[in-house]
């Protein structure tokens, strides 16, 4: 019995970890993402 819950104690913390690295990776870095953004590409020759 005390294995058993040594078991799910550590499947419980497996998916809490997973689940916070989740809502992280969607809240903080989704949104830094979008602060980036390539310049719009200029049109026609370019003398130097």
């Amino acid at each position: 019995m005390e294995t058993f819950l040594e078991i799910l104690k550590e499947v419980l913390k497996g998916i809490v970890r997973e689940t916070s690295a989740i809502f992280y990776r969607k809240n903080v870095l989704e949104k830094k993402k979008t602060t980036h953004r390539r310049q719009k590409q200029k049109g026609g020759s370019r003398r130097k």
